[in-house]
């Protein structure tokens, strides 16, 4: 048996990793660890600290069901689910930018059944030269009504052969996400708060085309420069354009004030 001790520690580590059948796991490891121990290092963790970790840790992971996933809410606002979607969704300039898809649910009310005015979603979805893309699914969702930040996609849109779609939704306002967890307790230790802006979420996809999900916000809202999840991108703000009772953009009329937001998503070919 090898004497290990603190200046070892990491190299021995590692070298157990060369029997690894798979080299991407093996790379994937052995920088974990190399940064893990320097970390360790570098703020000279103490014992007290690493069981507070681990706690907080096991906590994250009794948070999981369908409605609820604390290791992605640590994810996100750690900024850590913005950074691998940026790595992994680069666009070329001009294509509608990627957002981290969020804390979403598959399955939850209708919108319709939500609080607040009601909102017509327009556009195209169009390629970067301005040809429209018929047949493309555009999919809605949004947050709860009582302002969590957990999203439904309750049905979509096709786009027709001029690219144009149309949906509804509610207005969108700012939402929370949970903060009765571990990851709520790091927030309010950091001095940082748990909103997001105001937003909707989209999944555009169409044969040929590179899947898209992302997030619409609204223009001034007061989130926007510190949102909690960092998801916010200045070329995804939009204007949420109200208007008084009438005839609504879907050909109906409206008794009650509603809204229209207009957005065209900018597709990569696939």
């Amino acid at each position: 048996m090898h004497h290990i001790d603190e200046d070892n520690i990491t190299g021995a580590v590692i070298a157990r990793h060369t029997a690894a059948g798979d080299a991407r796991v093996r790379e994937l490891m052995t920088s974990l660890v190399q940064h893990l121990h320097g970390f360790a290092r570098d703020i000279k963790l103490s014992e007290a600290e690493w069981a507070e970790g681990l706690r907080f840790l096991n906590e994250c992971g009794e948070l999981r069901s369908d409605q609820r996933d604390e290791f992605q809410l640590l994810s996100d606002t750690l900024g850590l689910s913005t950074l691998v979607t940026a790595l992994n969704q680069r666009r070329p300039p001009g294509c509608t930018e990627s957002t981290p898809a969020g804390p979403l649910h598959a399955a939850g009310p209708p919108l319709g059944s939500q609080g607040g005015d009601d909102c017509h979603v327009r556009g195209r979805v169009r390629a970067l030269d301005g040809t429209p893309i018929a047949g493309a699914q555009v999919q809605i969702g949004q947050a709860d009504a009582d302002g969590s930040c957990s999203v439904s996609y309750p049905g979509g849109s096709l786009s027709g052969a001029d690219g144009r779609f149309q949906l509804k939704a509610r207005l969108a306002g700012p939402c929370t996400i949970a903060r009765d967890g571990p990851v709520g307790r790091l927030l309010r230790a950091l001095g940082r708060h748990s909103w997001r802006p105001a937003h909707l979420h989209f999944m555009v996809s169409a044969a040929g085309w590179r899947p898209l999900v992302t997030q619409v916000f609204r223009r001034g809202d007061p989130y926007l420069e510190s949102d909690a999840a960092f998801g916010a991108r200045r070329s995804l703000v939009a204007d949420w354009v109200r208007h008084g009772p009438g005839r609504a953009p879907d050909g109906g009329t409206s008794l009650a004030p509603f809204y229209t937001l207009d957005f065209d998503f900018v597709l990569d070919k696939a």
